[in-house]
């Protein structure tokens, strides 16, 4: 035994020591599960993140037997399960025993693979303090109990994982209150420099071409003027991006602003009590900038249609006009209209966004996110 508890020191050492240097939360999770394997008597482990309205991902694996590894880990990402359920309702809080995988149980009865001879796993919750962030799970071959010392093991090594990913996180948040800091001097400076000089030479064409009468000096003129007014608007719109004023004042006010200085007119209208997290309206923010910028250099109208919707368990974004519109194929990509980085964002807070166009019956766009 006393040789055992060595080894799990060490164990427990490498596995801080690894922990400590990442900053990547991906990759943080695999190597610590990684070192996990490779130093106890499991074979395999996976790790799931279970989001605050019971969503569960898989985050990271090591080692599936082939049955639950089936048509790309099917099976693990899909359905429920024992323990995901017991984690929900609050009812897991230390490393249990599971007397059976029902996610393995399912790959049995539809004969998806080979299960290494598992059907039974522990898990343990991945947490720092009060705050819960998911499960991690470890199985092996025949092995129907696990021990109080591998328990005591995988509690521990949760514990450090569990402060690893808050630390992350944190992490990510000082990053993110920089960014916008280093947008908003970078939206100071344009202002201040290359905006006022477009202003001047706008003001300059105009009163050039007011000077002179030979006509085609003029028109040269009144040229520049019109490049310098369209690079004038172009400017703002990228200061607006950069920082977005009136987003203080809520989505609609900063969509109303942005709309005008674009010289659209949107139509707005709320439906339902909503109460935005800043992070699902610095989401919708982004994306309503992007389509009404869509609206602007391709719809061909001027009136847009602009719908935020509280629903049972979603926010609803729509945004319709009714121009020219596109043939949308969604597994083509159109980087010009920046759907694909719209998506993203979208995904990345566990929404979704369609869009449905034709020639000629204009563009609808519509965001789902869960709230």
């Amino acid at each position: 035994m006393e040789q055992g508890s060595l080894s799990n020191i060490q164990l427990l050492k490498e596995i801080a020591e690894f922990l400590n240097d990442e900053t990547e939360m991906n990759s943080m999770l695999s190597g610590a599960l990684k070192k996990l394997i490779r130093g106890t008597s499991f074979t395999t482990g996976w790790i799931f993140f279970v989001e605050k309205d019971g969503k569960h991902e898989l985050i990271t694996y090591e080692n599936l037997p082939a049955s639950l590894a089936d048509k790309k880990c099917e099976l693990m990402k899909e359905g429920s399960c024992w323990c995901v359920n017991r984690y929900r309702r609050g009812k897991l809080t230390k490393a249990s025993n599971i007397i059976e995988c029902q996610r393995i149980e399912q790959a049995i009865d539809e004969k998806r693979g080979e299960t290494d001879d598992i059907s039974y796993h522990a898990t343990v919750p991945l947490q720092s303090g009060n705050e819960a962030f998911g499960l991690l799970n470890v199985a092996a071959p025949h092995k129907t109990h696990f021990s109080e010392n591998e328990l005591a093991l995988l509690e521990s090594i949760a514990f450090q994982i569990g402060s690893a990913i808050k630390r992350i996180m944190l992490t990510k948040k000082e990053q993110e209150v920089a960014l916008i800091g280093e947008r908003n001097r970078l939206a100071r400076d344009l202002h201040d420099s290359v905006n006022q000089l477009l202003f001047s030479l706008t003001l300059t064409a105009r009163g050039g071409a007011e000077m002179v009468e030979e006509v085609e000096v003029k028109d040269t003129f009144k040229t520049i003027q019109g490049l310098a007014q369209e690079a004038l608007s172009e400017m703002r719109a990228l200061i607006w991006q950069l920082r977005p004023h009136g987003l203080e004042n809520g989505l609609i006010e900063a969509a109303k602003g942005y709309s005008e200085m674009l010289g659209l007119s949107l139509h707005t209208k709320v439906i339902g009590v909503i109460s935005l997290s800043s992070k699902i309206e610095e989401v919708l923010w982004r994306v309503s900038q992007e389509a009404l910028n869509n609206c602007k250099k391709h719809s061909g109208v001027s009136n847009i249609h602009f719908l935020l919707q509280g629903e049972q368990q979603c926010v609803r974004l729509t945004i319709k006009d009714e121009g020219y519109g596109f043939y949308y194929n969604k597994n083509q990509t159109l980087p010009s209209l920046g759907i694909e980085s719209m998506k993203e964002r979208v995904k990345s807070i566990g929404g979704d966004l369609t869009i449905q166009s034709q020639i000629g019956e204009g563009t609808t766009l519509s965001v789902c996110i869960p709230y």
